[in-house]
């Protein structure tokens, strides 16, 4: 796989700073059921990288003692994590929401049946993995079988409550394919509900659009294709100063498989540390500190953040 920081190291992306922190995201590691063309963790079967018991400890002792009022739990599939239900449960407790960013196949995998009613006894957000309401668009970016496995783990979601309970909420992710920046998120989540209902009767809350990072495997591909450049001028000349404000790195903390700190999860994929530092800083460090105003590590991958209707974990920003 091709390494893209050498040629995202030298910008000038505008500087930006740290808001108050209210959510703490979370990989809980790379194993996966999947292998996604556009994955920026290259998650995997294969992977070995998981967080255990003491760092998940440490998690939980952040969430109570920096007041966080939302925990984003990613991997890879982090239901895998075998401490996954536990630091559900006990985050769920103490009152702090609880996401779950869920590639739905893994509810339909052996061990895994009772997860999506796990999920919905705890009042856990889902925000599962979408790209296209067609099978054959599904499939080329995630796998032969993937679109057809996804249907049945919406439809299980659905039969749990989701979509349909108003505490209960579903969120789809749409990455684009190719060198493509996002369509309206407010045209396409209209889109996809008419076509998810009339296809197969499946209901959803909200659709996030996110644009897909020149990073890890998306990045590489890019490389091999000769379309790096290419696809860095469609970001940089899309930039809007306006998304400024909005972007999740002022308001979230990324952590990695190890309890490591970064500024967001595609900073952590960079191993781009927290801030200004010259080394790691772990979870355990930032008990009870303001992270207020801090400098926010940046290179030339932030643009895909800021062009366009602009991109985070919770979607567009205009």
């Amino acid at each position: 796989m091709k390494d893209t920081f050498d040629l995202l190291v030298k910008t000038n992306f505008p500087p930006i700073k740290r808001a108050q922190l209210d959510t703490l995201q979370v990989n809980l590691g790379y194993l996966c059921n999947q292998q996604c063309l556009h994955c920026h963790v290259d998650a995997s079967p294969r992977r070995k990288e998981i967080m255990d018991a003491e760092t998940v400890d440490y998690v939980l002792e952040f969430l109570q003692s920096n007041n966080i009022k939302t925990l984003d739990l990613t991997g890879g599939a982090p239901e895998m994590n075998p401490e996954f239900c536990s630091l559900v449960k006990q985050a769920s407790d103490m009152g702090v929401h609880v996401i779950d960013r869920c590639n739905l196949t893994i509810l339909l995998e052996p061990g895994y049946h009772d997860m999506a009613a796990f999920l919905a006894e705890n009042k856990v957000e889902v925000i599962a993995s979408m790209p296209c309401y067609l099978e054959e668009n599904v499939d080329a970016q995630r796998g032969k079988g993937v679109f057809n496995s996804s249907i049945e783990g919406l439809k299980l979601l659905n039969k749990n409550g989701y979509g349909i309970d108003e505490k209960l909420q579903l969120n789809l992710v749409y990455n684009p394919q190719g060198i493509n920046l996002p369509p309206s998120q407010n045209v396409l989540e209209l889109t996809y509900k008419k076509e998810l209902q009339k296809r197969f009767g499946i209901s959803f809350n909200h659709i996030y659009t996110i644009t897909n990072m020149p990073i890890k495997r998306f990045g590489s591909t890019l490389v091999s294709k000769g379309l790096f450049e290419e696809y860095m001028q469609l970001l940089k000349s899309s930039y809007s100063q306006q998304n400024l404000e909005g972007v999740m790195c002022r308001t979230t903390l990324s952590v990695d498989w190890q309890g490591y700190v970064y500024d967001c999860d595609f900073n952590q994929m960079l191993n781009l540390n927290v801030g200004v530092s010259e080394e790691k800083t772990h979870l355990k460090d930032f008990l009870n500190k303001d992270l207020s105003g801090q400098n926010i590590a940046i290179m030339d991958h932030c643009y895909g953040c800021t062009a366009g209707e602009g991109s985070s974990c919770g979607g567009a920003l205009v």
